[in-house]
């Protein structure tokens, strides 16, 4: 049986999805951009600005279903410029051990939501 996992710690969708499901003890996101959710603006003046309000949307998800990035098991980074991929990485090594750090794919993609620079989902396990 599916939970739907919702927080207004995250911004709200933008169209008919979740934030994540709970599948048992298997959470999936759904893809975060840079909005803050207290302002509903975009965060993009840099990517290094853009890719911390991502992950700290990405953290709010993972609260609202009681998990960390601990638990976060695989990771799938869009980004519509490669060029990115070393500032996105910094602040993405943030948020996880190097020792016990998820499986990932860094897809480049010519658009995004909102036209965006960056989003993430994640996969994450109890």
């Amino acid at each position: 049986m599916k939970k739907i996992i919702n927080t207004t710690n995250a911004p709200a969708p933008i169209g008919p999805y979740n934030q994540a499901v709970l599948v048992g003890n298997t959470l999936y996101t759904s893809g975060q951009i840079a909005i803050n959710p207290t302002t509903g603006d975009l965060v993009i003046e840099n990517i290094t600005a853009e890719t911390e309000q991502v992950m700290q949307n990405m953290k709010a998800v993972l609260t609202a279903a009681e998990m960390t990035f601990e638990n976060v098991v695989k990771t799938s980074i869009f980004i519509s410029d490669m060029n990115n991929f070393s500032k996105i990485n910094a602040v993405y090594a943030n948020y996880f051990n190097a020792e016990t750090a998820p499986a990932r794919e860094t897809v480049e993609v010519a658009n995004l939501p909102k036209f965006v620079n960056v989003e993430i989902s994640m996969i994450a396990i109890k």
